[in-house]
């Protein structure tokens, strides 16, 4: 049986969310939406909608993740919905509470981008440290993925907000709009690696427990990674050991230590910087280097 979660572990993952939840939405209501930057994902398809009816983002955006969440729950379980919904919840509350106070931190769109990308990254960053999503695209790719599992997520992603921009150039006829706000989606996506993990592209994780197959079989169904087992023996106990390797991607590393916690806390997990990596989920070993 898996360890369940102290009180206080839940307490400082909810007041995580919470914080990444208000830093996000101050990113969002006070730099991007006074300058016509728009951000990625749901949340972006709700500023266009809020554009043309002047429906509040925050609940268009909860009520377009809703169905989202219900198809998320019958494919990947309750413990995925509740965490991701609340971090969902959390700043689109955010965003409608901060718009009511009207107030903008720049008109200068440049200044708006960046920094309001800055902290949308940073808000995300701490979200995703927490162990959740912010729903919407991400459940999208979830998706998408079961069927094109060639595609790696940041590649998903991409075409996706590619498309939302695209949207919003032709519906608002605003090509520069649509420029910026491609630039705040690259600052928000090196805010998001800043917070996480640092500048490296992915990781190299070597495993070494007597759980190995409880291991393999969570990691290759949870994060959709394949593992290697490598035969290892103990230098002190002359035992055999199977040391398992994966390459992951730097945003999964929270995942991959959670897994390890819960299935084996007598674990030793290695994690290293992994560079110009290719294979399935990676870059293709036949791209130019």
């Amino acid at each position: 049986m898996l360890p369940k979660k102290t009180v206080n572990e839940y307490i400082r993952e909810y007041a995580m969310i919470l914080i990444g939840a208000a830093i996000y939405g101050v990113g969002f209501q006070f730099f991007f939406y006074p300058n016509g930057v728009l951000a990625g994902g749901l949340t972006g398809i709700a500023m266009m909608i809020n554009m043309l009816t002047g429906l509040p983002v925050g609940v268009m955006n909860i009520i377009m993740n809703i169905p989202l969440f219900i198809a998320a729950w019958r494919r990947f379980g309750i413990g995925f919905v509740i965490g991701s919904f609340t971090g969902m919840a959390a700043s689109s509350v955010f965003i409608d509470l901060f718009a009511l106070i009207g107030w903008e931190a720049t008109d200068n769109v440049l200044l708006g981008t960046i920094f309001g990308g800055v902290l949308n990254g940073t808000g995300l960053g701490i979200i995703y440290r927490a162990g959740v999503t912010t729903g919407g695209v991400d459940i999208v790719v979830k998706f998408l993925r079961l069927r094109y599992a060639y595609l790696n997520f940041g590649t998903l992603m991409l075409i996706l907000d590619v498309a939302i921009l695209a949207a919003y150039a032709l519906i608002f006829n605003s090509l520069e709009a649509a420029m910026y706000s491609t630039i705040a989606m690259f600052v928000v996506s090196k805010a998001i690696d800043l917070v996480l993990y640092g500048m490296g592209t992915s990781k190299v994780c070597y495993i070494i427990s007597d759980e190995s197959d409880k291991l393999k079989n969570a990691i290759t169904s949870q994060l959709g990674r394949g593992v290697t087992l490598l035969q290892g023996q103990g230098a002190y106990t002359g035992r055999a050991k199977n040391v398992i390797l994966c390459v992951i991607k730097k945003t999964q590393i929270t995942q991959v230590r959670k897994i390890v916690k819960n299935v084996d806390v007598h674990a030793f997990l290695i994690v290293t910087d992994a560079r110009d990596v290719f294979g399935n989920g990676f870059e293709s070993i036949e791209s130019e280097g």
